[in-house]
């Protein structure tokens, strides 16, 4: 799937965010990305830092573990997930 990508023994995601949601989602993919949908708004890096806290409780690790790569004021967002300890349904296993 072009969406993610395993680089060792971290996870790339490839996302497109929407802020401002009525919860927080994983949607599926959208094109080339993963789409998820956030509760925090797109301000002060509010949704970045709650993006990172999302995908932490998502994949068993750390916030700190979590880190965007690329697109810190946009929606289109490249994330680096180190060591998931443990991966979600709609992941498929490396």
């Amino acid at each position: 799937m072009p969406w993610h990508r395993w680089e060792g023994g971290d996870l790339v995601l490839e996302l497109r965010v929407q802020p401002r949601a009525s919860r927080d989602e994983v949607c599926g993919p959208h094109g080339e990305r993963l789409r998820l949908r956030l509760t925090a708004p797109p301000v002060g890096g509010q949704a970045n830092a709650h993006l990172c806290r999302f995908l932490a409780s998502l994949f068993g690790v750390p916030p700190s573990a979590v880190r965007v790569e690329r697109g810190l004021s946009g929606r289109e967002k490249r994330v680096r997930i180190r060591a998931p300890r443990r991966l979600p349904a709609w992941l498929p296993p490396p």
